[in-house]
């Protein structure tokens, strides 16, 4: 049923995607309903695959944000902390913020300078306050090498598919921490990494097709 839950307005977006089997959370269903595609994408934003940002990037289909979302469920708790790479226009990085949280954080990181503006007028459009209360932060950076911080992230979701899995990454995780990833160059397979203590777990959860994550030359370079 993927590729096939478009709808034309948001929340019938979200009710397709739901039941299709796409996430089965409540707390996924009320942070998707929050937080409109309409104000992430210039075009199709109910269709139920990517959309361009500019940039050569792309706003990810929306059932692979649900799945996301539905894998780091367990983790994207009160008080939590997130690290969202390849943040593009903003979307998933202000869901799982919903997410965490009055006293959750999640962190934004995106290459392009142009996106980390963009995501910000998109957030501030129905969700400023989650700028102005810190729970988002978006910054400019090599999403491949993070932002670790003090005590590491409960959740990571890395929204551009990785040749080989970044170990850099990896190392942010919290205990008890878990990151979703796109891994793969010609064949890409989403990938679950959970860890527990100093021991990472690694699960393949199914193929994906995702655009690359790179160097901010070599993106704009396409």
């Amino acid at each position: 049923m993927a590729w096939s839950c478009s709808g034309n307005s948001n929340a019938e977006l979200v009710s397709n995607l739901r039941s299709a089997g796409q996430f089965t959370s409540d707390r996924v269903e009320a942070a998707m309903l929050a937080v409109d595609r309409g104000d992430f994408t210039p075009s199709h934003p109910y269709r139920d695959s990517p959309q361009g940002i500019g940039y050569n990037a792309t706003i990810t289909a929306p059932h692979m944000h649900a799945n996301a979302l539905q894998r780091l469920e367990g983790q994207l708790v009160e008080g939590a902390k997130g690290l969202d790479v390849g943040s593009g226009s903003g979307y998933l990085t202000a869901a799982m913020a919903v997410m965490v949280g009055s006293r959750g954080k999640v962190v934004g990181i995106e290459h392009i300078p142009q996106l980390v503006e963009m995501a910000r007028r998109n957030i501030e459009k129905n969700h400023g306050n989650l700028l102005r209360s810190g729970r988002v932060e978006l910054i400019e950076g090599d999403g491949r090498i993070g932002r670790p911080i003090e005590g590491g992230y409960n959740a990571i979701h890395v929204g551009a598919a990785a040749p080989t899995l970044p170990m850099e990454l990896v190392r942010q995780l919290a205990d008890g921490g878990r990151m979703v990833i796109p891994v793969g160059t010609a064949h890409q397979e989403f990938i679950q990494i959970d860890r527990e203590g100093d021991r990472f777990r690694q699960k393949t959860l199914h193929g994906v097709i995702y655009v690359p994550l790179t160097s901010r030359e070599e993106q704009l370079r396409k």
